[in-house]
């Protein structure tokens, strides 16, 4: 029965005496392929557009402005509409409300809107109230490029107005 003692090297028999090589086996070299393209990944997902983030925004932050002024409307039974002004592509008014109400100005520069009928042609304003059922309209922003990109707020006349694909 051999012994050991120090600097003595015990005695192996067997597979367990051979001596593991250096390097890595195919499965760790795949294990780590898998993280790094998983890290890749959600950096990759993680970086958005500014621009589409910008358009993102605008048309979240219109459509609550565009809820707002008609629950103001049907509140007070004031007709209320809204309009892109002519003053430039970068502000509305809401006509019916006290100046001050709501804001008229876009938060980000390039940002344009066009307002729709429910079937998609222009027209000059939105009619928000003083009903509750109002027609189906919808709001075509647009954000100067490059690229240029577009988005559409829309409501059927029932339901709050929402941002929808374009």
């Amino acid at each position: 029965m051999p012994t050991s003692a120090a600097g003595n090297k015990r005695v192996a028999s067997g597979l367990a005496g051979r001596r593991r090589r250096g390097g890595f086996t195919l499965i760790e070299l795949l294990v780590v392929l898998a993280i790094i393209a998983l890290a890749t990944a959600g950096v990759g997902l993680a970086l958005r557009d500014p621009g589409q983030e910008k358009l993102d925004r605008e048309a979240e932050r219109l459509s609550a402005l565009l809820e707002a002024a008609r629950a103001q409307s049907r509140a007070s039974g004031i007709a209320v509409r809204w309009r892109p002004t002519p003053q430039g592509p970068g502000s509305f008014v809401f006509d019916g409300l006290q100046p001050g109400t709501l804001p008229t100005a876009w938060m980000s520069e390039g940002i344009t809107a066009q307002p729709l009928a429910g079937d998609g042609s222009a027209v000059m304003a939105l009619q928000l109230g003083p009903e509750p059922i109002i027609a189906a309209q919808q709001v075509l922003l647009s954000s100067e490029g490059p690229p240029s990109r577009t988005l559409r707020i829309a409501t059927d006349g029932l339901k709050p107005f929402a941002v929808v694909a374009p």
